[in-house]
């Protein structure tokens, strides 16, 4: 049998995600307790290598919220014309983009240090 059960007879419905009962469900907790996005944000905005001669822009220390993060990633990727990612609390853009983001993030009020 593949993966986890979804019904016990004692339990009743169990989430396929954490495996505890489902009005019990620990995942669904820890999914809603994300990081306000604060009104002035410092983050970290950096290049590194993503494989032979291909470099990703990454921009670090976001709030951990995947709402914002996504939206972010979002704009970002269609003000710069690239491809793109979301993470856990940082956005990653491909190619090299410091000046285009130091610029945008300069006229959102954001502080950018690298």
């Amino acid at each position: 049998m593949k993966g986890r059960p979804v019904y016990s007879t004692e339990k009743g419905r169990i989430c396929a995600r954490c495996g505890w009962p489902a009005q019990d469900c620990r995942c669904s907790t820890s999914l809603a307790a994300e990081d306000p996005v604060p009104a002035k944000i410092t983050a970290r905005l950096f290049v590194q290598n993503a494989g032979p001669g291909k470099k990703v822009t990454v921009i670090d220390g976001l709030p951990r919220n995947s709402e914002f993060l996504a939206g972010l990633a979002k704009e970002l990727k269609k003000s710069c014309g690239t491809g793109g990612k979301a993470g856990d609390d940082f956005v990653e853009l491909q190619g090299d983009q410091r000046e285009r983001l130091h610029d945008l993030f300069s006229r959102k009020g954001w502080k950018i240090r690298g």
